[in-house]
């Protein structure tokens, strides 16, 4: 599963062997420069996950619900996913469980397939203390054993695992019957899922451990923009077969 927001970059996926596209709430930070996924906003969501949908009509596509839209009722959750569905989106994805287990039922009960997401939060980082490992402590290792019993339990088809110690991850793989989806979890996982930004390399500060790089894309997309200018500047930009007649 790769994580992106826009059409074309929708089509590549598409055309690629990749399974499924996540239009995260990440959205907020990778594409409109915010400093959490906090900003997302329901607008938002909806946006970009019509214009994936319009790139990769045919790829299995999860639309997360933003901040707070779980916490404010069924009703409400509903008419959220709702609206993620109608722009096209084949599931949401729903970050914790405790609190909102009949949001679960009630949206799959609705005709919304749902995902869970455990360990790190991003929506939850102001509780928890940043973005930290989730899951080290037997406390917090049983804890996200029970919720991955309850997600299961609620209906969901299949949960995210994000930041948690290896080995607890794989526990809780083999213990559940619906899929796992790592990132930052280790390699016993289902499948995993990354950034598609995050694969290609495109911010060259951004090095979290849990992301392999395929390509340097900050580099090949600079190189490319300078040659583009340094062409222009010497006239070599357009050539005589790049001009209309």
């Amino acid at each position: 599963m790769l994580a992106a927001y826009d059409a074309q970059m929708a089509r590549i996926v598409a055309e690629s062997e990749a399974d499924a596209i996540l239009v995260g709430d990440s959205v907020a930070m990778v594409v409109h420069g915010f400093p959490s996924t906090l900003h997302a906003t329901m607008d938002m969501m909806v946006a970009h996950v019509a214009a994936v949908c319009r790139g990769a009509p045919n790829l299995v596509v999860v639309a997360d619900m933003p901040f707070v839209s779980v916490r404010r009722g069924k009703a409400a959750a509903t008419e959220a996913a709702a609206r993620l569905m109608q722009a096209g989106a084949t599931a949401v994805k729903l970050e914790g469980v405790r609190g909102h287990e009949e949001v679960f039922a009630h949206l799959i009960g609705s005709g919304i397939p749902v995902m869970g997401h455990l360990g790190l939060m991003p929506q939850a980082v102001n509780v928890v203390g940043g973005y930290r490992i989730q899951g080290r402590t037997d406390a917090e290792a049983e804890r996200l054993r029970e919720e991955a019993r309850t997600v299961e339990e609620c209906g969901a088809f299949a949960m995210v695992l994000e930041c948690v110690p290896a080995a607890l991850a794989a526990s809780i793989a083999a213990e559940r019957e619906i899929p796992t989806i790592g990132i930052g979890a280790g390699r016993e996982t289902a499948g995993q899922v990354l950034v598609l930004a995050d694969l290609l390399g495109y911010d060259a500060r951004f090095r979290p451990s849990f992301v392999r790089r395929y390509v340097d894309g900050h580099g090949l997309v600079l190189d490319a923009i300078n040659h583009f200018v340094r062409d222009v500047r010497t006239a070599g930009f357009p050539a005589e077969t790049e001009v209309p007649a």
